[in-house]
């Protein structure tokens, strides 16, 4: 008997991920320096408070504008760090930004009533009636304010999504009012012709970023491929699956693993933006998605009329072979987060391993598909039925499945909960950080 030994490639000497969250905290670096060397040219003012009013003003600002980039999906950042990750980035930054809104208005008022016989409120109003633009700062300080009061974890939990994100639009009104009081009354932004140029340069990229990533590439896309659905095929009760094609699908970047923004344009879903992740890789002719039916929105999905327009906003996500490190890999997906694990296994090549975790076996959804596909390519199939304890998932339980898991990629998608508990155990068995994917699917899925 002949032993097949596969020769495993050497990793990649910088990887994808590490490139681009490199470059961003680079970004950042290198403008907080700037704008640190501008507040020091334009030279310091008498009172203390009133300094760290406008070194805070300034780091608000240019936070913003970091704010606007993690929030452009533009394609270059989204395929290395994923878009789950650039939305946590977003949220931490974002309470980050509305403490120093908030210290650079405290510090500028009570710095300037100390030179008056003035209260904080008094000075406060005195200033917004007296200085140019100090007015709209109050209104977008506001702004921002109620933004992250609807984004707190116990506000978010009690609105729909829709509510959350018209709310959220506010921001960019908040970020226009911010610019316009930045430029009429900050020292530091006409401290010299270079700064100006700066401050104007950085707020064009970051706004200019928006623009670019949420509007025109979305556009330009779905105006080149004119997306229709070519059929709609009921997978379960609550499962269905929707075909999609259109023109040129082969020049579509869409790969196994991603997930795109959907809207369905028909009277009463077009306003509607559902997240759902290809469960099939692209071919180049037709898109696969399947949905579980779990609320009157994704319920309406089969009832979708053949030839239904469809505007499609992505693809996005980072759970892709882009970043597989080894040749032999384990996919672990929960419920429907199969629908992307099952996209990667038919793009996969070599050895793969897939656990799927459900509750029952009618909660299987695609096993026919998944059955056939993992013996044509190889593949291990393990279904895992039951209830979430004991914990089948366990380090010793999954070592058993799979004692070379460590030698292995491991991607992983299903529900929170599920996803980080096979996270932990992951980091128990001694798994390397950078061989471990996993994608959120209450984002992705």
């Amino acid at each position: 008997m002949t032993t097949l030994h596969r020769v495993q490639p050497p990793p990649p000497a910088v990887r994808p991920k590490a490139v681009a969250r490199a470059g961003l905290y680079a970004l950042l670096a290198a403008n907080v320096a700037v704008v640190t060397g501008f507040f020091l040219q334009a030279g310091f003012a008498s009172n203390a408070l009133i300094l760290m009013g406008r070194l805070a003003g300034l780091y608000a600002a240019l936070l913003m504008a970091f704010q606007l980039l993690l929030v452009a999906r533009l394609p270059f950042f989204d395929r290395r760090i994923g878009m789950d990750r650039l939305t946590s980035w977003h949220r931490w930054v974002g309470f980050g930004l509305l403490w120093l809104l908030l210290a650079h208005g405290v510090f500028i008022v009570f710095g300037y009533a100390q030179g008056t016989s003035m209260g904080p409120v008094d000075q406060l109003v005195d200033l917004a009636q007296t200085v140019e633009g100090v007015l709209r700062a109050v209104v977008a300080l506001a702004l921002i304010i109620m933004v992250g009061a609807v984004s707190a974890r116990f506000a978010r939990r009690r609105l729909a999504y829709e509510t959350w994100h018209f709310i959220h639009l506010y921001t960019y009104l908040a970020v226009v009012l911010a610019f316009t009081h930045q430029v009429a009354a900050g020292s530091t932004f006409t401290a010299s012709p270079t700064a100006t140029a700066y401050w104007y340069t950085l707020w064009g990229a970051a706004l200019g970023s928006v623009l670019a990533g949420r509007v025109v590439l979305p556009l330009r896309r779905n105006l080149r491929h004119r997306l229709r659905v070519t059929a709609v095929v009921p997978e379960s009760d609550r499962v269905v699956s929707i075909y999609i094609s259109g023109r040129d699908l082969d020049r579509l970047p869409a790969r196994a693993g991603q997930f795109f923004l959907w809207r369905f344009l028909t009277r009463d879903r077009w306003w509607q933006a559902n997240p759902f992740s290809l469960s099939a890789a692209p071919d180049g002719t037709r898109l696969r998605l399947t949905a579980k039916t779990a609320g009157d929105g994704t319920a309406a999905l089969r009832q979708l009329k053949v030839g239904t327009r469809v505007f499609a906003e992505g693809p996005y996500g980072a759970f892709t072979t882009m970043h597989r490190t080894r040749p032999d890999t384990l996919l672990v997906a929960g419920g429907v987060g199969i629908t992307p694990v099952r996209a990667l296994l038919e793009e996969l090549h070599g050895h793969v391993v897939l656990i799927y975790r459900v509750a029952t076996d009618q909660d299987a959804v695609l096993y026919e598909e998944l059955t056939g596909l993992a013996h044509a390519k190889g593949a291990q199939l393990h279904l895992i039925t039951g209830p979430s304890t004991p914990d089948k998932l366990a380090p010793h339980e999954l070592a058993l499945l799979v004692p070379d898991v460590t030698e292995r990629d491991v991607y992983v998608c299903g529900p929170p909960g599920m996803t980080t508990a096979v996270l932990r155990t992951l980091r128990q068995l001694g798994v390397p950080r950078q061989q471990i994917h996993a994608e959120r699917f209450s984002l992705a899925g």
